[in-house]
C-alpha cells in the first residue's frame, strides 16, 4: 500500500467517523425534543399518562379537529 492509499484511506475514514457523530448529535438532538415535548403534553394533559399511544393519538386528533 503506498503512502498515497494510506492517506486517501485514513481521510476516508475521518470522514465516517465525522458523519457518525452527526448522526449522533441528531439522534440526541431529536431524542431530546421528544421528551420535552412529552413531559409539556403530560403537563398540559395530565390524563395523557393512563393513556396507550393509540387512544392518546385519537383523543390528540379530535381535540385538534374541534380547532
Amino acid at each position: 500500500m503506498t503512502e498515497n492509499d494510506k492517506k486517501l484511506l485514513q481521510a476516508k475514514h475521518r470522514l465516517e467517523e465525522a458523519e457518525m457523530r452527526d448522526r449522533q448529535k441528531e439522534r440526541k438532538a431529536r431524542t431530546r425534543r421528544l421528551i420535552q415535548a412529552g413531559a409539556i403534553l403530560e403537563k398540559i394533559y395530565p390524563e395523557s399518562k393512563s393513556m396507550n399511544p393509540t387512544e392518546l393519538e385519537g383523543k390528540l386528533k379530535e381535540i385538534l379537529e374541534k380547532m
